[in-house]
């Protein structure tokens, strides 16, 4: 059993995986809920993804004698970067790359993670990264919106509404929600024009919010990151092997 952690800057997510098959995970963790349902479940290897806690930190805290793979820049993977700064590149990036590559091998890629910001990265089918676009998300724009203005309220985002708002709320949702359709919807577009037989692969958070009110066919993985994560750990399983 092998067990993958996505640790972001407020929760952290967990998988535990028999081979490539995902048997459960758990979500919004705080770190010592992560560690807590790890030590319940050990595995027989870690990988530990995160944006602001070191591996170290998580070996110590987590007290278990079990071999940690610290995911970064500079860890293998079954990719190729075609990235100007891959020190830069976020590790969920490769990761949901790699997920999207595993599920729908050999085929151009436009991976959508729906997070708190919103990637939209491109992989072709050589396996190379090539890039791709980071946008605000969702609960960011609603967030900018009440937080640079002086009257516009802080709204949780609920069912996709009516293009034209009768309300300074309703107005305030057709603009996010809609339009963050109408900007998935045509850069969708502009990737097919690059390549008309990429597929188009969904993942993230908000993912469910949009699903379907996209044009089809777009294939929504809920769990691609934590696919990816495990995709890489067996990558690199493999190579000590060797």
């Amino acid at each position: 059993m092998n067990i993958v952690v996505d640790s972001g800057n407020t929760y952290a997510k967990v998988g535990w995986f028999s081979g490539e098959n995902l048997i459960r995970y758990k979500t919004r963790l705080s770190f010592d809920e992560l560690l807590e349902v790890i030590r319940e479940s050990p595995g027989d290897n870690i990988l530990f993804s995160s944006v602001g806690r070191s591996a170290e930190d998580f070996r110590q805290a987590l007290q278990l004698n079990v071999p940690i793979l610290n995911l970064d820049y500079t860890t293998p993977v079954p990719v190729e970067k075609k990235y100007d700064t891959p020190q830069t590149l976020g590790a969920d990036r490769i990761a949901a790359a790699v997920g999207a590559m595993s599920v729908l091998p050999q085929q151009d890629l436009v991976i959508i993670d729906m997070g708190s910001c919103i990637t939209y990265d491109f992989l072709n089918s050589r396996a190379q990264f090539e890039g791709g676009l980071i946008s605000p998300g969702m609960r960011m724009r609603f967030k900018a919106m009440h937080s640079f203005t002086q009257r516009l309220p802080l709204i949780e985002p609920g069912e996709i509404p009516a293009l034209i708002g009768k309300s300074t709320k309703h107005a305030m949702e057709s603009g996010v929600l809609n339009g963050l359709i109408a900007e998935i919807n045509g850069i969708v577009d502009a990737y097919k024009e690059l390549s008309p037989s990429c597929q188009v692969v969904l993942c993230g958070g908000d993912a469910a919010f949009f699903e379907s009110h996209l044009k089809p066919p777009i294939f929504v993985i809920p769990e691609l990151v934590l696919i990816g994560l495990n995709r890489i750990l067996l990558y690199n399983v493999s190579l000590q092997k060797k």
